[in-house]
């Protein structure tokens, strides 16, 4: 008889359980999240099991990886799928959460979803790095400005290399704003040739990376936006068609139909934010600055005339993920005079 588990992943240990093709619970247990515990338990049970399901997470990438390598089959699980699986459950436990994972596993109720590569998973890495930083070193800017501007001083409009000399101009003969404006200059300086280091590690990567140089042939996309699409995608053999990426970044419009209600709207934002973000500033710059785009500007400047810039650049932008999915899958660079 075949065996399913589910397993909910928590950060020091996670619950377990396997149920029978009848859907019968017939083991159940708490297990440390590591990979070699996990092992040891699946290999301890009387009867081997079919298949073992995690709910997608940080922490699940590692235990998966784990898990596969030691022969096991297993499967991610979509994580918005499962929550409103177990949406209707009027107690929520871990244990329940296994029990239900499983359940799911059974059934084929759910989604898989890909373990990105090790490689992969290094470049989202700095790249998150990079954002964060860049993000902080932001913060730190505009809470500069706030303090400011609550003692009527407006630092107005400056540049990153004018900011510094700008404020300090401000607080100049105030001993307390001085004080507080310098340490936040110091955390600002400090971010900034940290973003300075992973900027360049990040290019870095982009130049050494084949795939990455194929696609900045594409009108608008450079090395950050090509190395963003490329980690996402990581494998373009997991796409029946190249169609379906516009869909799984959610570049296409959601749709409710019921009886006589039939209702298209707008994006279904769905999947990585921040590739939608990417793409959508690849398009952004293919029709707005002066830049070779070929059919696919003229295809994007036709839309925009029909329906608005804002449409169109959503439009190019799913079509620059079908296109960069297309130029991964086959190994070539951008065509631009091939049809749009």
């Amino acid at each position: 008889m075949d065996q399913y588990a589910g397993i909910d992943v928590s950060l020091e240990t996670s619950s377990v359980c396997v149920v029978d093709s009848a859907g019968k619970v017939s083991r159940e247990a708490k297990v440390a999240s590591e990979p070699e515990a996990l092992i040891a338990w699946f290999r301890g049970l009387d009867a081997p099991v079919t298949r073992i399901g995690l709910e997608a997470g940080p922490l699940s990438q590692w235990l998966y990886a784990g898990l596969r390598e030691a022969g096991f089959a297993v499967e991610l699980l979509e994580t918005r799928q499962v929550a409103d699986a177990f949406r209707s459950m009027p107690v929520k436990t871990d244990r329940k959460d296994a029990r239900g994972i499983a359940q799911l596993l059974r059934l084929g109720w759910f989604k898989p979803v890909h373990c990105k590569s090790l490689g992969a998973q290094e470049a989202r890495a700095l790249l998150t790095a990079r954002r964060q930083v860049q993000t902080k070193r932001h913060d730190i800017e505009m809470s500069i400005r706030g303090i400011l501007r609550g003692f009527g001083l407006k630092v107005g409009r400056t540049t990153p290399k004018t900011f510094e000399h700008r404020v300090r101009e401000l607080v100049d003969g105030h001993p307390t704003l001085s004080t507080v404006v310098e340490a936040l200059l110091r955390s600002r300086s400090a971010l900034d040739m940290e973003f300075r280091k992973l900027d360049k590690a990040v290019s870095k990567a982009a130049t050494a990376d084949r795939t990455v140089r194929r696609l900045t042939s594409a009108p608008g996309v450079g090395a950050l936006v090509a190395l963003t699409y490329k980690t996402a995608v990581d494998d373009p053999a997991r796409f029946a068609s190249s169609r379906a990426v516009g869909a799984h970044f959610g570049l296409t419009p959601g749709k409710y139909q019921s009886g006589e209600t039939d209702v298209t709207g707008r994006i279904s934002k769905v999947g990585d934010h921040w590739v939608r973000v990417a793409l959508y500033e690849a398009a952004n710059v293919l029709l707005t600055r002066p830049v070779k785009g070929g059919a696919l500007k003229r295809w994007g400047l036709a839309v925009a005339k029909r329906a608005g810039m804002r449409k169109a650049k959503v439009a190019v932008a799913r079509k620059l993920a079908v296109i960069l999915h297309r130029m991964m899958a086959d190994e070539t660079t951008f065509r631009f005079e091939a049809a749009a």
